[in-house]
């Protein structure tokens, strides 16, 4: 067998069911630990403080709210920063269950979006985001890259959080609340929605969205106390926002 025959071969099957053509053995735990270490390396590539270095000359985690996330990067230095941050953010994890889906196996496409290890891949992926190896394991808080998970393997879920995100950020203009809103309903969407369309998900599925729902609670700690002692800033729509 060719490489090229391997290659199609693989990306077929993927990984865990591929054997003798990459392995002569079914590698589950060392795939598994693939999906893993790689998921958290490319979290670890933080968009925001990529963007402030390359064309600010700057760590954006020195500015701001200290946070090196697509919040503090949009109120440090704008839109097109805003931007630049969004869709590394996106890709990022985006690529991080593409890896994940490659080791499963495009012909098992139907199922990848039940399956857990691609969502063990976006919690390894968010850790990445929140404490990146690269730059001394401060990052931003994960919203952004919980909700690309939610968008890519559950595409309804997502429209329906970023429906309530909007609701929330715009009947209160706190966008730490907006994003508590949907730590707290991830996992009840996709519960509901699941159910809805008769898909049953593993329990591991479940814990892994509740960590994520609650590693957003817990990234939002200093939020909290900032709410509840109403010293929270609030984000501006326009003019007359910024005027009042």
């Amino acid at each position: 067998m060719n490489i090229f025959t391997a290659i199609g071969t693989f990306l077929q099957n993927g990984l865990l069911f591929t054997k003798g053509v990459v392995f002569p053995f079914n590698p589950i735990v060392p795939a598994i630990l693939l999906c893993i270490v790689v998921s958290y390396l490319l979290g670890s590539i933080n968009s925001a403080v990529l963007v402030s270095k390359l064309f600010f000359h700057e760590d954006v985690r020195e500015k701001g709210s200290g946070n090196g996330g697509f919040t503090n990067s949009a109120r440090v230095y704008g839109k097109k920063a805003a931007i630049f941050t969004l869709l590394g953010d996106m890709l990022k994890t985006a690529l991080a269950l593409l890896f994940s889906a490659c080791v499963v196996g495009f012909q098992y496409a139907a199922a990848i979006s039940i399956n857990p290890l691609m969502y063990i891949s976006g919690v390894a992926c968010v850790l990445g985001h929140a404490f990146p190896v690269f730059f001394r394991f401060k990052g931003g808080k994960g919203v952004l890259c919980t909700a690309t998970i939610a968008l890519v393997l559950s595409p309804l879920v997502f429209a329906l959080g970023l429906i309530i995100f909007l609701i929330v950020l715009f009947g209160t203009k706190y966008v730490s609340l907006s994003s508590l809103a949907i730590g707290f309903f991830y996992p009840l969407l996709l519960d509901r929605v699941s159910a809805l369309f008769g898909i049953k998900h593993d329990l591991l599925t479940v814990l892994c969205t509740v960590l994520l729902g609650l590693f957003i609670f817990w990234c939002h700690r200093a939020n909290i106390k900032r709410l509840m002692d109403h010293c929270e800033n609030k984000v501006s729509f326009g003019k007359k926002d910024k005027e009042s």
